[in-house]
């Protein structure tokens, strides 16, 4: 194989940073590689990818040492837009990589600037490339999330590198978007031989896309190896709070195989797990909701919702949606991209008004108050956790809304909140300045000191890796003596599945479905509609014929055992 990055001995600080972020690391990937990288959030894998266009250290001005070489170039001695050629980067905000107003002139803007006479021709083939043909005159913000991604990647495309580097390929995606990405970089690598490289969390895309893993923990690479061998170190990965597929999870937990045997991908597991489970099919256990049992919070009423587009014309997001939100509720609110899940939380706080119909809050109609007003009994929690940062530190963050309401005591509130978030050792810092992982839990601290009676959530576990989307989850489903009830618009169906009581499902501004988990995932046709991909060892059981869906990993592992126990066995060789 033909070395084509060779990181030698990189370490690196960022100004005003207390220690470095990457220390003494070194690596080579080869032509070719189809390569993840992986690490809790604030170890350091975007600075790492940053060495590889140049950004570091020409635009990050930090304290650098080592040496970068990306195709026999070496990083110190080019400018980015030389380098640009070479590394093409999609990065986690990739929304603010779109610069121009409408399609074709985003595809085609680098070209464009580096003087490229068939610009025009490179910003259509990228977009071809990608599968947005037909979109030239189209204006960007009418694009959905997905679209938008690959916007960012066919610009990156026009320049035609070897190298992409993507960070979070599937963080703001639905289900079936995710999967359409990882298609096309699968394409990019075999077909038009891309080297790939992924900073990613989900561990099911890794096993079912890439061939080499690097494993990075404060700052350092612990190693890279082939992807099958990655993911079985189990303890390892969970060590460094990392979770491996939930195949994978599953076979560690039960103890019947070999670690070399362990299944990594769901099409290994349906062949690997004991055969005894295959002889019994899935039951839908009825929905046991009743809602007249229950205390009502908010009525929505026949709302609907458009907005207006720059030829003037509106575009319709909600459509005569009713529904009415319970305490002790714990909502999903679920859907593909452009579905309509933002704007109908956004129509709960008040922040905007229906066009028609009503929603009513603890009996007060959004029409006749203030966002303001409304806050004191809905909290919003941004996509975007920037978007809650008004103050210059951590705990001022945290505390303006109390002191600003004037609460008594507020201090003890805040310490107790910082405690609870684990915060505490934040506290004096920039929130902006954080990791990803670290601004989820400041935004959605900020969000608990307002003391809600209902709290929503957009997107609180997208960015995250999986030990933290865990956390997060964790401290949602311990606020229930805080918070009357909770609605999370979300991808992510691992929470769906793990947390929700209710599942609300939009397609095209039209709740087509509002049930619960087995009325949810049992419905295929319903899945298939909304764009919606079940978790791995969800669709492991269901595939396996089990007696019931199986939820979670542990509830997948009790099962096995459960029944491997009257057969007398716990292997596969029945």
């Amino acid at each position: 194989m033909t070395e084509q990055i060779l990181i030698e001995n990189v370490t690196f600080k960022y100004p005003g940073g207390e220690l470095p972020v990457l220390r003494d690391v070194s690596l080579t990937v080869n032509k070719g590689d189809f390569i993840a990288v992986m690490g809790s959030n604030g170890c350091g894998k975007s600075t790492l990818g940053k060495l590889l266009n140049g950004l570091i250290p020409h635009y990050y001005v930090g304290d650098f040492t080592g040496k970068v070489t990306v195709n026999g170039l070496l990083t110190t001695d080019h400018k980015v837009a030389e380098l640009s050629h070479q590394v093409g980067y999609i990065y986690q905000d990739f929304e603010n990589q779109l610069v121009s107003p409408r399609v074709l002139d985003d595809a085609s803007f680098a070209p464009l600037n580096f003087g490229y006479h068939d610009y025009k021709d490179r910003g259509r083939q990228s977009l071809a490339t990608v599968g947005l043909t037909g979109l030239d005159n189209e204006f960007i913000w009418q694009l959905s999330g997905g679209q938008k991604h690959l916007l960012a990647l066919a610009g990156v495309l026009s320049l035609d590198p070897d190298i992409l580097i993507i960070d979070e390929p599937v963080a703001q995606l639905d289900p079936y978007h995710a999967e359409e990405t990882y298609n096309i970089l699968k394409k990019l690598n075999e077909d038009f031989g891309k080297t790939i490289i992924v900073i990613e969390h989900h561990t099911e895309f890794i096993a079912d896309y890439c061939n080499q893993v690097v494993l990075m923990e404060a700052g350092q690479v612990l190693w890279k190896k082939n992807t099958q061998q990655a993911l079985r170190e189990v303890n390892q990965l969970l060590d460094s709070q990392i979770y491996p597929p939930q195949v994978t999870q599953a076979a560690h937990k039960i103890g019947f195989l070999e670690m070399s045997d362990y299944p990594i991908t769901l099409a290994e597991a349906v062949s690997s797990f004991p055969c005894y489970l295959k002889n019994t099919s899935n039951k839908s256990v009825p929905d046991s909701k009743n809602s007249d049992q229950l205390e009502s919070l908010i009525k929505i009423e026949d709302i609907s919702f458009s907005y207006k587009t720059i030829n003037r014309s509106r575009k319709k997001v909600l459509k005569d949606i009713s529904l009415t939100i319970n305490r002790g509720e714990r909502i999903a609110l679920v859907g593909n991209n452009g579905a309509g899940k933002s704007s109908l939380l956004r129509l709960i706080t008040g922040l905007v008004k229906p066009e028609q119909g009503n929603v009513i809050v603890h009996g007060r109609n959004t029409r006749k108050y203030s966002p303001e007003k409304m806050a004191d009994l809905v909290t919003y929690i941004y996509q975007n956790p920037e978007e809650m940062f008004i103050e210059d530190s951590v705990r001022k963050d945290v505390e303006f809304f109390l002191k600003a309401r004037k609460v008594p005591d507020y201090k003890l509130i805040v310490e107790r909140i910082l405690r609870q978030f684990e915060l505490t050792d934040l506290q004096d810092r920039d929130s902006r300045l954080m990791s990803g992982g670290q601004q989820r839990r400041a935004s959605l601290a900020i969000g608990v000191a307002m003391n809600p009676s209902v709290i929503l959530l957009d997107e609180p576990t997208a960015n995250l890796d999986i030990a933290t989307r865990k956390h997060i989850t964790e401290l949602i489903s311990s606020l229930g003596d805080q918070v009357g009830a909770a609605v999370v618009a979300t991808h992510d169906m691992q929470l769906v599945a793990e947390w929700a009581n209710r599942i609300i499902v939009l397609n095209e501004g039209e709740i087509i479905h509002d049930g619960t988990r087995d009325s949810v995932f049992n419905n295929l046709q319903l899945l298939e509609v909304a764009g919606l991909k079940p978790p791995q060892i969800l669709e492991l059981s269901r595939r396996l014929n089990m007696s019931q869906l199986m939820y979670t990993v542990d509830d997948f592992v009790h099962s096995v055992k459960r029944e491997g126990t009257s057969y007398g066995i716990y292997t596969k060789t029945v």
